[in-house]
């Protein structure tokens, strides 16, 4: 018999906390090897592992290139890489930023369906966004099963909100729920391999994040789009995955539609507050040359830059005003 011996979890904002009860609440001799994504800024010094370790509950330990994987451990991503498996051994790479996070849920949580298809669990916590649901409907198509943190329990929902929307997911559960959850379907068996086939396009993905395919044929993923990538402004490539919609650019760099929004709202944002420097700048610098014109005599110099400046300083003040106002969350 095969157990679903295989758990991929991934979290972001609030998951720590959701984390620490997860992982206190799994048995020390847990018959599964657990793997462990939390988003963090590429320069900020995890220590999870050392928390989660304090706990209860199974060892957790930094994931290292090329360990062998062991039952009953815990493996957590370092920040700024990747966290993959294959078959027997972990895998950290620095491929393209997916969802704008590295170490994303969605290319652990791919590696996993498709070195492993049946054996899978796959859980999502609180978060922001929407990392995590391609991930989780690739497990889903590899026979794996989904479990998502009811989005009432999260500190953050939106990343149980659009996983529990775009997958037909197995479990919603408070997060104190899941550890049980998660030890009965690691004694469970699983489905035979052969009824769910690697499919292509998730091999195309592994492939760009492995480096393993230097000019993909992206033709193979989707449809081209008339999008272009918001991290290195490449043309894009269209697909569903089930009901959701997702972009990835020949380098790799993946979003869903909703990401994609996300990105160019913040890019916007960065422009227009560049943009409120520049007026208050140019106003400044009219406002010098008039009072140097005007010490000179020129009267008709100094009365037209006085007028640009009090030009830039209106258009300033509606920028400001603009930024300043309350905007929708499109990070639910």
């Amino acid at each position: 018999m095969v157990a679903r011996d295989i758990i991929v979890v991934g979290a972001s904002a609030g998951g720590v906390e959701a984390l620490i009860e997860l992982v206190r609440g799994l048995p020390s001799d847990l018959a599964a090897s657990s793997f462990v994504v939390l988003h963090l800024p590429p320069d900020y010094p995890s220590f999870l592992p050392e928390i989660l370790s304090r706990v209860g509950g199974p060892p957790a330990t930094r994931a290292r290139d090329g360990e062998p994987i062991v039952p009953g451990r815990v493996y957590v991503a370092p920040p700024d890489h990747h966290l993959l498996v294959k078959h027997g051994r972990t895998r950290l790479v620095r491929g393209p930023r997916e969802s704008r996070h590295r170490p994303a849920l969605d290319p652990l949580f791919r590696s996993a369906a498709i070195a492993y298809g049946p054996r899978v669990v796959g859980v999502v916590l609180s978060g922001m966004g929407s990392d995590g649901t391609a991930g989780l409907h690739a497990i889903k198509r590899r026979g794996g099963v989904a479990v998502v943190q009811d989005p009432e329990d999260a500190l953050f929902r939106g990343m149980p909100e659009s996983a529990l929307t775009y997958v037909d997911v197995d479990y919603r559960l408070p997060v104190r729920e899941i550890s049980g959850l998660l030890n009965e379907l690691s004694r469970s068996p699983a489905p035979d391999e052969s009824a769910f086939p690697v499919p292509e396009d998730l091999l195309l993905e592994h492939d760009q994040m492995t480096q393993k395919s230097d000019a993909p044929d992206m033709d193979r993923y989707g449809e081209i789009s008339e999008f272009t990538c918001p991290e290195c402004d490449g043309p894009m490539w269209e697909r569903h995955d089930g009901g959701l919609l997702r972009y990835r650019c020949r380098t790799g760099h993946a979003f869903t539609a909703e990401g994609v929004i996300e990105a160019r709202s913040e890019e916007l944002e960065q422009n227009l507050w560049s943009a409120l420097n520049k007026l208050e700048e140019s106003a400044l610098l009219s406002e010098r040359i008039a009072e140097d014109a005007r010490a000179r005599g020129y009267e008709r110099t100094a009365a037209r830059f006085e007028q640009k400046a009090e030009s830039d300083r209106q258009r300033a003040l509606l920028l400001r005003r603009m930024l300043q106002e309350e905007r929708p969350d499109t990070a639910r």
